[in-house]
């Protein structure tokens, strides 16, 4: 328990040290030397400028985090829905599977002018735009981890008559999770780009349509701080994909030791 309240301790102690000797350095470049603040503000300058307007910043938050959330919600349930398919039925594997990696490279940013012309402005564009995002990195890690299961395991299911939801659910599933879990992390970073260039293009509200207002208006101490609460947003979600992990890690320990 020691060692363990150790390494929390670690793991909280450096990344916090590592952010205090960043904001030091970024205070130094600007007050000693004496940068302009339309140029580059100083830590305090966008401090102020968030606790002068909280309101502003977590309403465009909110609306950010929830085009988040619904995108990544329908991006991630039907990608493994897809990668299921794709990992069990192998003509459907043959037939999409080139496609999905063919797409997986195409940059998102230029389905966005389509999306505009078919579904118009508003937060519906927002969402399907995140969902394409969050998609591609989550059936393809999911199919790729349905597949990792040895052998012997599905053979023994079968010599019980086990049937495929059985195979899925006792031995194709847990092995796949770190697959699952590596697509899942990159599907919430990845949602969180795709909100933020939703704004830009198609919304009127959200930390991306306030960074692209302060940009326009030559308002650094508005884009960052934009910035630093897009960070903590971030960070949020893929902190709880990371709990999550760790919690269905540790219900698969307790089951396996009973």
């Amino acid at each position: 328990m020691t060692a363990r309240i150790r390494t929390l301790a670690g793991d909280v102690f450096f990344p916090t040290a590592a952010l205090a000797v960043a904001a030091l350095c970024w205070w130094a470049v600007t007050v000693v030397g004496d940068v302009p603040s339309f140029v580059l503000p100083s830590p305090g300058a966008v401090v102020a400028r968030l606790t002068g307007n909280p309101t502003l910043y977590a309403h465009n938050a909110w609306y950010t985090l929830e085009t988040v959330l619904y995108g990544g919600s329908v991006g991630i349930a039907a990608g493994f829905l897809l990668a299921v398919l794709v990992a069990y039925l192998p003509w459907f594997r043959t037939a999409v599977y080139p496609y999905l990696v063919a797409v997986r490279v195409l940059p998102k940013i230029a389905v966005a002018p389509l999306l505009l012309i078919y579904l118009g402005t508003g937060t519906e564009t927002a969402v399907v735009f995140v969902a394409l995002i969050t998609f591609f990195p989550l059936v393809l890690s999911t199919a790729a981890g349905l597949e990792r299961a040895p052998s012997a395991h599905r053979d023994l299911l079968r010599s019980v008559d086990a049937g495929p939801l059985e195979r899925i659910v006792y031995v194709d599933l847990p092995y796949a999770l770190p697959d699952v879990f590596a697509g899942l992390k990159q599907s919430v970073t990845l949602a969180v780009v795709g909100a933020v260039v939703a704004e830009w293009v198609i919304a009127d509200r959200g930390l991306g349509f306030l960074i692209l207002m302060g940009s326009e208006n030559v308002r650094p101490d508005v884009m960052l701080a934009a910035l630093a609460v897009l960070l903590a947003l971030g960070l949020a979600l893929y902190g709880a994909v990371v709990l999550v992990q760790r919690g269905v890690k540790r219900w698969l320990g307790l089951e396996m030791a009973g």
